[in-house]
């Protein structure tokens, strides 16, 4: 599972600053990775992952493969784009098929950049859903009401499309109108963009990220969301860092008085709206970490690796990571009893270390 993140944003609010700090950071990924053809409006870049090294140092791998995040960017909505104003509209194909949803919002004072379209984050929120609703409510239009013999599944999506409409009708997100699996299914058959989790970047000046938290705290009231969906970003700052090595950007990150960039910080917020997490793998040959569900079970954690494996499973080899590094890998957690074997039904955890055994 890759994780996919849709940016949107009105004009000249850092959208683009920030998903060119994006591409440089997959220039330098694809130089080490091998990744099918990129698309321009499409960014890849490693999730962060400390581990993936100290395990390698211990299996004495030199090959290390991070989970991925595809960032998927569009042109600028303005207000009418679904109307056919500006570009944005034209793109948003692009971003149905993302997990996720990402606002970019101006936070930012510099009077040298013009305001196109954009008052404040509340404002700008509420004209770009106002533009997702739109588009995701000429989806439903174009679905046509069952005729003839109408099945039970017929039936239920039917209902779902109707609620979708209503929800919309009164100004609210098709996500707020979910209400169980089958309305979550024709949600994600119709590729219905409001029906995705969101996140909010608030793209500051460098200077306010000393004050993330309390920016956060701030912005999250306004604009009555959860506080763990939003992220204080400098745009200029990820691009200022994406042309640092490793230590120098260490030091930039200490200077400015934060522990972690804004986009480590974006794909943590990631993981936990949209409830992921990461086990791992770990031999001579390469040291990576794999995508999930939280509550994935075994057999399905096996199948992120190949589909084959799901039905070729027979059980789990899995040591928790810091064992494995305080033991020196594979044989070390053995020799104590600190290697447990799972059956198919085992609740994946974060920090798994995994091997799994599969027949033939």
């Amino acid at each position: 599972m890759n994780l996919s993140i849709g940016i949107v944003g009105l004009p000249n609010v850092g959208k683009s600053t920030l998903f060119n700090a994006l591409l440089k950071q997959q220039v330098a990924l694809a130089a080490n990775y091998p990744f099918a053809t990129i698309e321009p409006n499409v960014g890849v870049v490693p999730v962060p992952d400390v581990r993936l090294q100290k395990l390698a140092d211990v299996v004495h791998s030199t090959k290390l493969v991070p989970a991925i995040v595809e960032f998927v960017d569009i042109a600028g909505l303005v207000k009418g784009a679904s109307s056919g104003a500006g570009l944005g509209n034209k793109f948003l194909s692009h971003i149905r098929e993302t997990l996720a949803i990402c606002h970019v919002l101006r936070g930012f004072s510099d009077a040298d950049i013009i305001r196109e379209g954009s008052v404040s984050p509340v404002d700008d929120l509420e004209t770009i859903r106002t533009e997702l609703q739109l588009a995701d409510l000429a989806t439903l239009e174009k679905q046509m009401q069952p005729k003839g013999v109408i099945t039970p599944a017929d039936k239920k999506k039917w209902e779902s499309i109707n609620k979708f409409k209503e929800a919309i009708n009164q100004g609210k997100m098709v996500n707020e109108a979910i209400e169980n699996d089958d309305d979550r299914e024709v949600a994600k058959l119709l590729s219905l963009i409001t029906a995705k989790p969101e996140l909010f970047a608030i793209n500051v000046d460098e200077g306010s990220l000393k004050n993330a938290a309390e920016v956060q705290k701030d912005h999250a009231t306004k604009l009555d969301v959860n506080p763990e969906q939003v992220v204080v970003i400098s745009a200029k700052v990820e691009s200022e860092l994406s042309a640092l090595g490793e230590e120098d950007q260490a030091l930039f990150l200490a200077e400015l008085g934060v522990e972690e960039s804004g986009l480590e910080r974006l794909i943590k917020a990631a993981y936990d709206t949209l409830g992921l997490q990461s086990f791992l793998t770990a031999g001579e040959k390469e040291v990576r970490a794999w995508t999930i569900k939280k509550g994935s079970n075994a057999v399905e954690a096996a199948g992120e690796i190949h589909t084959d494996f799901m039905k070729k499973f027979i059980r789990a080899s899995i040591a928790n990571y810091t064992d494995f590094l305080e033991h020196n890998g594979w044989k070390g957690v053995k020799e104590i009893g600190k290697l447990r074997t799972e059956g198919r039904d085992y609740i994946m955890q974060d920090d798994d270390v995994v091997e799994f055994m599969i027949g033939s």
